[in-house]
């Protein structure tokens, strides 16, 4: 039987909010093992001058424990 945990984390990019998540999914694959799947809970974005600057998401990654 498998374990799994979830972590919670943002991450941004300038591009837009899909990359924002492949960014901040590829990072986490650094560090964490067994990826089943993500969450993407809120979607925000900084403006600047009246444009978007950055794209932010928050996320939830599951993973299973070793």
């Amino acid at each position: 039987m498998a374990v799994a945990r979830v972590t919670k984390i943002t991450a941004a990019s300038n591009k837009g909010f899909q990359d924002a998540v492949a960014e901040g999914l590829k990072r986490a694959a650094k560090t964490l093992h067994g990826i089943t799947g993500l969450e993407v809970l809120t979607e925000k974005a900084k403006v600047a001058n009246g444009k978007i600057v950055e794209y932010r998401v928050t996320m939830e990654i599951t993973f299973i424990l070793d």
